[in-house]
């Protein structure tokens, strides 16, 4: 650029957003029909460094408009309006394994977007111009309360305003740990959410929890002031679809208006406690593949568990509406299959009507938020033999993202309905 002509135009708009949010990035004065490259950079809570960019040419104008033209290369191609968040990967050299996930959601993810001379190594050089956007978990006015009664372990967030509102349980997977951007996204769409942890990350192996844990944790959401006692749903992932389905079928205690499940398991758990299932998964062990990368692939585990009807949670005891959500391409766990013989059961009970279900091509076990960062193979503790490993998850960067943005739109319609609309309908 020459050093006579005004300098460019950056905007991010909104430059405040929650994370399920679009935004528009645009840059002006700029020498038309010239290659440029956009960049986002996230310096994460682990220290990592995460980066997406594409490759653009200004047009006749002097214009680049991320939501209207092509990325010619990059992390992204083609007309990807979001591709600066969803194609996030750390950047070169960084350590193995990692996976973006917020930990504390009351301050906001910090994205970084530059604009840079050329295509080619434009690391090496310095930005034309640079803003800083800011991406939420946590709405305006959303109230985090830390939850410790009974021995619980857990974040309250609770929308603005007096309420009631419906409330949601929120269950996480087998990585452990407080896992709480979900609930605090669940709460901006205004819902009380609980985000329950229960178990540390790598203590599963001492972990004995009954299932009282979890129906405790359940009534303390559901007796709160705020919370319609009879609008009360479940949201889980992996090893948490678990847990939700035993308790729905086998705990008279909780009785859920609805229940979503993520890459879904229906391995029983023996003796009613969370450690019985991790004491009869290893049996299966013997059934994990490694692919080119030695990372491990779990699936044919699920689908030996699959395989036998005693470890299975009888679902066709299951009275409440239940939407299941899996990636075609899961190489953590056989949740098309387990989809599959769900389906069958329910059909046969004559409770097909409950069941809303949603596959995805080429989208792995990790179905999170919209434009949360693909992650097909990640860090994880095998507590039985004490070791680290890097787990496959499976899906395809573009597929994957797509299917979270629509899965996150179809829950959030499926919540809206159970939770909010036939409540209304009662009035």
């Amino acid at each position: 650029m020459s050093l006579s002509s005004p300098p460019p135009i950056l905007s991010v708009r909104p430059s405040r957003a929650l994370v399920d949010e679009a935004f528009e990035v645009l840059v002006e004065n700029l020498p038309p029909v010239s290659p440029f490259t956009l960049r986002s950079l996230h310096h994460s809570e682990d220290g990592d460094d995460w980066e997406a960019y594409g490759h653009y040419f200004s047009d006749h104008s002097g214009r680049v408009s991320v939501s209207e033209d092509l990325s010619f290369g990059g992390t992204y191609s083609g007309m990807e309006p979001m591709g600066l968040i969803w194609s996030l990967r750390p950047v070169p050299g960084s350590r193995t394994g990692l996976r973006l996930r917020k930990k504390d959601v009351t301050t906001p993810m910090l994205i970084t977007i530059s604009l840079y001379n050329g295509h080619e190594d434009f690391r090496d050089n310095s930005p034309l111009v640079s803003m800083v956007t800011e991406r939420w978990y946590m709405g305006p006015g959303i109230q985090r309360i830390e939850i410790t009664d009974g021995g619980l372990r857990g974040g309250l967030f609770i929308p603005p305003g007096p309420g009631p509102f419906p409330g949601i349980l929120d269950l996480w997977g087998g990585g452990g740990g407080l896992l709480e951007y979900r609930s605090a996204l669940l709460a901006s769409r205004g819902y009380i959410c609980l985000a329950l942890e229960y178990f540390k990350t790598g203590q599963m192996k001492s972990t004995d929890l009954s299932f009282e844990y979890f129906e405790k944790a359940y009534h303390v959401l559901k007796d709160h002031p705020q919370v319609i006692p009879d609008r009360v749903g479940i949201i889980s992932l992996c090893l948490g679809t678990i847990v939700t389905l035993s308790l729905v079928v086998e705990s008279a205690e909780i009785k859920p208006s609805c229940v979503v499940c993520i890459s879904n398991m229906i391995t029983k758990s023996p003796g009613k406690t969370l450690s019985g299932f991790h004491r009869s998964i290893p049996s299966k062990f013997n059934k994990i593949r490694v692919d080119e990368n030695n990372h491990q692939i779990w699936r044919d585990v699920g689908l030996a568990l699959l395989k036998e009807p005693s470890m299975k949670v009888d679902v066709a005891k299951i009275n409440c509406p239940l939407m299941l959500v899996n990636g075609c391409d899961d190489q953590n766990w056989c949740a098309v299959e387990t989809a599959d013989d769900i389906s069958k059961t329910m059909n046969a009970a004559g409770k097909g009507h409950l069941l809303t279900r949603v596959d995805y091509p080429d989208t792995g076990h990790l179905i999170e938020p919209p434009f949360s960062p693909h992650c097909v193979a990640g860090n994880f503790f095998v507590y039985s033999s004490n070791e680290k490993v890097i787990q496959r998850y499976g899906g395809k960067t573009k597929p994957h993202s797509d299917a979270q943005d629509d899965s996150w739109r179809k829950i959030l319609s499926f919540l809206r309905h159970h939770l909010y609309c036939s409540h209304k309908a009662k009035m």
